[in-house]
């Protein structure tokens, strides 16, 4: 027979499982509004690159002089120096945007306001195929989810 000390410990124990239970669960299900909300602007930034739309593209970017993106050998400090960086070179003289694609993509959420991801990324254009890997990091600000470094490769 249980006496009422280890009635009383069981019901404490009960308790403190299911509040941890449901905390759990509400943190996967905020994890995965998050997760959807990165996606959809992962999403948006190919369709905009994809009609041509360099600056919805760069919606996706924090706007800040923070922002920083490594690719090749080239370190480039700065959304502005971004989006001269891309407008050099996919759509100055000769050149074209092409055709964006992301596949393979995993998105973490690290917690409320910051996550990365990982994935492939593919541009067709008429004259080549490019593609490699990236991984974005991401922090949550009051426009939205942006963002803040990008580490992209051949």
């Amino acid at each position: 027979m249980l006496r009422r000390d280890s009635l009383s410990l069981m019901f404490v124990l009960f308790l403190s499982g299911t509040l941890n239970l449901d905390h759990a669960c509400a943190g996967a299900e905020k994890s995965a509004t998050n997760q959807k909300a990165i996606q959809k602007g992962l999403d948006d930034q190919v369709a905009a690159w994809n009609r041509g739309d360099l600056d919805g593209f760069m919606a996706g970017y924090w706007k800040s002089e923070n922002l920083s993106f490594f690719s090749g050998k080239e370190h480039t400090k700065g959304w502005k120096a971004t989006l001269e960086r891309y407008h050099k070179r996919y759509q100055s003289e000769g050149k074209e945007m092409g055709k964006l694609s992301f596949r393979e993509l995993r998105i973490e959420v690290l917690g409320s306001d910051s996550a990365y991801v990982r994935g492939r990324w593919q541009l067709k254009t008429k004259k080549e195929r490019l593609g490699g890997l990236f991984t974005l990091i991401l922090k949550k600000l009051p426009d939205g989810w942006r963002i803040v470094h990008d580490h992209t490769s051949s």
